[in-house]
């Protein structure tokens, strides 16, 4: 499910293809986000402009989008590009993450392998039981000269995340893992040396 909904002051985009259900939209505003609601569940009309943008930019995975119409400032990419390890869970992004000839500012990015939805999150990794660490070793890098800019993200074929650009991946807890401009990331749930690809892929034979 995917569409906009359209306020006097806000526009307000939903897309399910991207949505892990972490509930953040219905637990900051249960009157704009109504749960369980049969029909429209998405009222603009219910808060403050101020208060969706903030919703909407907390939404990890950007399955909330919004468009301002009251004149106030669109979303922007982020001043430090960013990927926050989840522990036993995706890859949360922020970013000018350019990904298939489309741009957009949060993400959240399977690496358990088993997501339907590839190369997003779709919640399969609860199922499954993946297990791996939110808090890896941490790397001593130098910091970047610069720390935006657009970040490109592909998924190699039957491979890892090619991810180039600026970029800071972090722990669950905000601490710094890598600085890099380059880096592959497991997406086979299988790397011994997560979230880093060790060549697992073609040991368990993934296909995605």
């Amino acid at each position: 499910m995917a569409g906009t909904v359209e306020g006097e002051k806000i526009d307000v985009g939903f897309s399910g293809r991207r949505c892990i259900h972490l509930r953040n939209c219905v637990l900051g505003d249960p009157h704009v986000f109504v749960p369980n609601a049969k029909g429209q569940w998405i009222h603009p009309e219910a808060a403050s402009v101020e208060k969706i943008v903030a919703i909407a930019e907390s939404c990890p995975s950007g399955a909330i989008t919004y468009v301002r119409k009251d004149g106030g400032p669109q979303e922007k990419p982020p001043v430090v590009n960013t990927l926050r390890i989840r522990e036993n869970g995706p890859l949360a992004v922020h970013a000018e993450i350019v990904l298939n000839g489309e741009t957009f500012y949060r993400a959240t990015l399977c690496r358990c392998g088993a997501s339907e939805n590839k190369p997003f999150c779709d919640g399969s990794h609860n199922k499954s039981g993946f297990a791996a660490t939110g808090e890896p070793a941490l790397k001593d890098t130098p910091a970047l000269d610069a720390r935006n800019g657009p970040l490109t993200v592909t998924p190699t074929t039957n491979g890892p995340l090619k991810l180039e650009g600026n970029l800071e991946i972090v722990t669950g807890t905000g601490h710094t893992v890598d600085r890099t401009q380059r880096t592959f990331l497991c997406r086979c749930g299988q790397s011994a040396n997560k979230p880093f690809c060790d060549g697992s892929h073609k040991r368990v034979g993934f296909v995605g």
